[in-house]
């Protein structure tokens, strides 16, 4: 059972990164466009800076979900590092908890905040809702309560990058 849900995992994984990448990938066409438009052709596209706001959202929730799976996000650990084994066991479980917390909070709030704006439309795109938007927030969130719990059942899943370039 356990190595179907580090499969799926890893699926899911794949999907966070492929999104939080393609967003990076978009934001980094429709920035220069922008910036081409405004300052050379002396015409101003309006839908540059709002989709790269809104792909943002997806690179910020997606991205962070993913960092978070195989621990590169920022943490702090040096205190819990002098603890005895079983203490910082406890401290590793405790955040894992908070992580919880919060990916259950993302979740909660974010399905509240795209059901109370899925009827509004944003001006430079009025065909799409507001609401859809913000669905990283919530789904972005059960990507990290899916990847605690792997953390707490099944552990850290192995650095893909522990081996360094091209091995």
């Amino acid at each position: 059972m356990t190595a179907l849900y580090r499969c799926a995992m890893n699926a899911l994984y794949l999907a966070c990164v492929l999104l939080a990448g393609a967003a990076m990938v978009l934001i980094s066409a429709v920035v220069p466009w922008g910036v081409f438009t405004r300052y050379v052709l002396n015409s101003a596209s309006s839908w540059p800076e709002a989709s790269a706001i809104l792909l943002s959202i997806v690179l910020t929730f997606f991205g962070a979900a993913a960092c978070y799976r195989l621990g590169l996000h920022m943490r702090v650990s040096y205190l819990r590092d002098q603890f005895p084994r079983r203490l910082a066991r406890i401290c590793d479980l405790l955040a894992e908890a908070l992580m919880l917390i919060v990916g259950l909070f993302m979740t909660v709030h974010g399905i509240s905040l795209c059901q109370t704006t899925w009827n509004q439309s944003i001006a430079e795109f009025p065909a799409l809702s507001v609401g859809v938007t913000y669905l990283p927030i919530p789904l972005g969130g059960v990507c990290l309560m899916l990847f605690v719990i792997e953390h707490v059942l099944i552990g850290r899943p192995p650095d893909p990058f522990a081996g360094g370039v091209g091995h």
